[in-house]
């Protein structure tokens, strides 16, 4: 039995959670299918996603093709829940995108595909909602060629679009405009294939042709589309047939080292973890000592429970295999991202941007702050990126977010799960910092008023944009010992999260150029005598003051979230929307008019997209369709946004000092 793990993904509201119904009803698993609309899907499990009608949480289901068995993860479609589906890309074997017969290519319909091929997820396209009115196949196939990728080939034609009759039929070997297509485009990327085209015409043999289309597909050169309807079933069985086909199965030895990643995690009425794990390698049975994490954060637990995806349900296993997804019990302390068993060479990688905007959580009553810290702490949990910021001076705590839609989840979600009612300030954009010059600080022991038992030099260096921040060392090694350089290490990560106005510091080389410290001494019987020997306390509190000091020399640009955006309008209102994007700081580029209709893109700040949206309907006669994603960070023009400080404040050396002092009393 094979086992293939795939992944729908789409735009909100292209219909994807309703194509995971037809998949399972059509393979027998459910005997009805659910309703999005109804809140009766399987997958929309959570009472939150059935109120609202859209998928929050990724979630999995498992049904049988013949002889493989497909672990199905559906996954969010609004953008203000991308993280759920970055965490998902990197257990998956290949992906179904599902695009809208309607709407066609959306905003996240391009991030989505962009990651996919970037990724080189092997990952076949469902056009959607073929029996809606306004449905429009062959422009929406154009669309895809357009805007996602060329290398498309369309597997079937529609009859009768628009309506409740559409029909969807494959197209056979005979079909001669299909064969030429097929060969063409897969001539593009196989010598041998172009060779014998050119040779012998356009007369190739179709399974010749079907062979090399399951290669280019599972590397990922090619990706095939199918059209159909997940309400009336249209064209769904020649989708299975292609992701039965098509599409790779996993690979993994189960009897090698035990490896695998954990994408999902959740709790469960007891407080017990629940970790939802991909096996990449080995077999994990119960009551197996099981390493996870990594670095510092590298832990071991028992596995006292293993529930594996299949024909529907979750049911109870003795073990899990290379291949399978899992839900593991028992890992007390495990974290979405962790690996299981070997660790992998590296963390994943970011593929989409980080939440741009943040806001404060206010409880209601102030007096349940901390009911309100740990239940946001189990949110955290499951989404690590809500980047939990307390400020304890000011008794606040902030999260990060995508979007307004996240801040509603959270608020529901706290209300329904934990019974604490919160409220949100105004949203607003988080912003970086990078140094724009070098600089260099330096304390030593004893000496200028330095009330710490340690030296600390330390040089900061700008770095490319994108290398984020490296560690380096000036000194030698067994200057000091390893507990005091490892204390300077994680305090200069700690201190870096606020810059000179308060924002993330990133892109930098900090070195460390000077050490030293006092030995351990005491007094007859081996009495510790603290006030003659250094710690790691002494240098997790100067290193801030030096490294701050060392920044401020520097000097840093704050630097804003920016958008690409694309607008499309009336041709003859491009007039009144030029100023109003010069008012929201966007910076739009040579417009191209195609007939009645305008097409604008260009750049515009993060924090005035919202603005733009709201706006939108007014300016264009409820026309306009606007598309936009994170695209980089740019300087800030003019006077730099300051963010409240949520620590010691390093850069008051006096102020500081007086709270480092009361707080080591």
């Amino acid at each position: 039995m094979h086992t293939l793990n795939l992944g729908i993904l789409a735009h909100v509201d292209a219909g994807k959670t309703s194509l995971t119904e037809r998949l399972l009803h059509t393979a027998g698993v459910i005997d009805e299918i659910g309703s999005v609309d109804k809140g009766s899907t399987r997958t929309d499990s959570l009472a939150l996603e059935r109120q609202r009608g859209i998928t929050i949480k990724s979630a999995v289901v498992s049904f049988a093709v013949d002889d493989t068995t497909v672990n199905l993860i559906d996954t969010p479609g609004h953008p203000d829940f991308i993280a759920e589906v970055e965490r998902v890309l990197s257990v998956l074997d290949g992906a179904v995108l599902v695009v809208s017969a309607v709407e066609g290519v959306q905003a996240q319909t391009r991030v989505l595909m962009r990651t996919l091929r970037r990724l080189r997820i092997p990952t076949l396209v469902f056009v959607n909602k073929v029996d809606r009115g306004g449905a429009r196949c062959g422009s929406v196939l154009r669309d895809i060629a357009e805007k996602l990728t060329p290398a498309v080939v369309a597997m079937g034609s529609v009859d009768a679009p628009g309506g409740r009759d559409a029909r969807c039929a494959p197209y056979h070997r005979t079909d001669a405009r299909f064969t030429d297509r097929l060969t063409e485009l897969l001539a593009d990327h196989d010598d041998a294939l172009l060779a014998a085209y050119v040779e012998n015409g356009a007369v190739l043999p179709y399974d010749r042709l079907r062979e090399e289309l399951a290669t280019q597909t599972g590397r990922s050169l090619v990706h095939p589309v199918y059209f159909g309807s997940a309400i009336t079933g249209a064209g769904v069985d020649t989708l299975i047939d292609g992701v039965r086909e098509l599409l790779p199965a996993s690979r993994g030895d189960a009897d090698g080292p035990v490896s695998g990643t954990v994408f999902k995690v959740e709790r469960g009425p007891g407080g017990e973890k629940t970790a939802y794990v991909r096996m990449f390698s080995g077999t994990v049975r119960i009551r197996d000592r099981l390493p996870f994490g990594r670095g510092d954060g590298r832990a071991e637990g028992r596995v006292t429970g293993i529930s594996v995806f299949e024909q529907g349900s979750a049911p109870r296993a003795a073990e899990v295999g290379a291949g399978r997804i899992a839900k593991l019990r028992g890992l007390d302390g495990i974290r979405i991202g962790d690996p299981v068993g070997e660790p992998d060479a590296a963390p994943p990688g970011r593929w989409f941007a980080p939440p741009t905007l943040e806001s404060v959580v206010v409880p209601i009553p102030p007096a349940s702050r901390g009911e309100l810290l740990f239940a946001l702490a189990q949110l955290a949990e499951q989404d690590p990126l809500i980047n939990l910021r307390q400020d304890d001076i000011r008794e606040e705590v902030s999260v990060s977010l995508y979007g307004e839609v996240q801040k509603e989840v959270i608020q529901a979600t706290l209300a329904d799960e934990y019974g604490i009612g919160v409220t949100f300030r105004e949203t607003t954009t988080i912003c970086l910092e990078r140094p724009h010059g070098s600089g260099a600080a330096y304390e030593i022991i004893d000496q200028n008023g330095n009330p710490f038992l340690a030296t600390v030099g330390l040089r900061v260096d700008p770095a490319p944009v994108g290398s984020g921040i490296e560690y380096r060392l000036a000194v030698e090694l067994g200057s000091m010992p390893f507990s005091l350089m490892r204390a300077v290490e994680e305090t200069v990560g700690e201190t870096l999260r606020q810059g000179i106005h308060g924002w993330q510091v990133t892109d930098c080389v900090i070195t460390m150029t000077h050490s030293g410290y006092w030995p351990r001494q005491s007094h007859a019987h081996a009495v510790f005598d603290k006030s003659m020997s250094s710690t790691a306390g002494d240098f997790r509190n100067l290193t801030p003051l030096v490294l701050m000091s060392a920044l401020k020399r520097a000097g840093t640009t704050v630097h804003e979230p920016i958008h690409r955006f694309r607008l499309e309008l009336p041709a003859d209102l491009l007039g009144p929307v030029l100023p109003v994007l010069a008012q929201l700081r966007a910076v739009p580029e040579t417009p191209a008019v195609l007939g009645s209709r305008c097409v604008l893109e260009g750049e515009i700040p993060a924090a005035r997209v919202h603005e733009l949206q709201q706006q939108l309907p007014s300016l264009t006669r409820g026309e306009g369709v606007l598309e936009s994603d994170f695209d980089r960070y740019r300087a800030v023009v003019g006077a730099a946004p300051e963010r409240p400080r949520t620590d010691r404040d390093p850069l008051n050396r006096k102020e500081y000092l007086l709270r480092t002092a009361r707080r080591v009393a």
